[in-house]
C-alpha cells in the first residue's frame, strides 16, 4: 500500500495547530521578557504593545486567547486600552488577565468594571503567570 504526497500534505496540514497568541501590553523589556519567555516555553505565540495605536491595531488583526495589560504602565493608559477592546464589537470578548500594585484597590475595582477577566496583585502576576494565562484564556471560546 502506498501514500500519495497529497495525502501527506493533508495529514501534516491536521496535524499542525497554530500557536494561542496573546497580546502583551507592557513597556517594560525586562518584565516583558519575562513574560515573554514564560509563555513562548508553554507554546503561546507573544505580541508586544507598546502603544495604544499598538493594542487596538494588533488586537484587531489576530485572533487572540489572552490579553495582558499592566495597569500602572506609566507609559501605557491601561484604561484607554480596555475601553478600546471593549467598545469594538469583534474584541469584546477577548479574556483579559491585568495586574496592579495590590495597594491600589481602585485601579482593581475600576479594571473590573470595565470587564477584566481576571485582576492580580503584580507579585501574584510574577510567581503564577502561567497559571493564571491557562485559567484566563481557558475561558475563551
Amino acid at each position: 500500500m502506498t501514500t500519495n504526497s497529497y495525502e501527506i500534505d493533508q495529514k501534516d496540514k491536521t496535524d499542525r495547530t497554530d500557536p494561542k497568541t496573546i497580546l502583551v501590553a507592557v513597556t517594560d523589556i525586562f518584565f516583558y521578557t519575562k513574560v515573554r519567555d514564560a509563555l513562548m516555553a508553554k507554546g503561546y505565540k507573544i505580541e508586544r504593545a507598546r502603544t495604544q495605536q499598538d493594542i487596538a491595531e494588533k488586537a484587531s488583526s489576530t485572533t487572540l486567547s489572552a490579553f495582558i495589560v499592566d495597569m500602572n504602565d506609566e507609559r501605557l493608559n491601561a484604561f484607554q486600552a480596555l475601553e478600546t477592546l471593549k467598545a469594538d464589537a469583534s474584541m469584546k470578548t477577548i479574556p483579559i488577565l491585568a495586574f496592579a500594585n495590590h495597594e491600589e484597590v481602585d485601579t482593581f475595582h475600576r479594571a473590573k468594571a470595565l470587564g477584566v477577566t481576571k485582576i492580580v496583585s503584580r507579585n501574584e502576576f510574577s510567581s503564577r503567570l502561567k497559571d493564571l494565562v491557562e485559567e484566563v484564556a481557558g475561558t475563551h471560546v
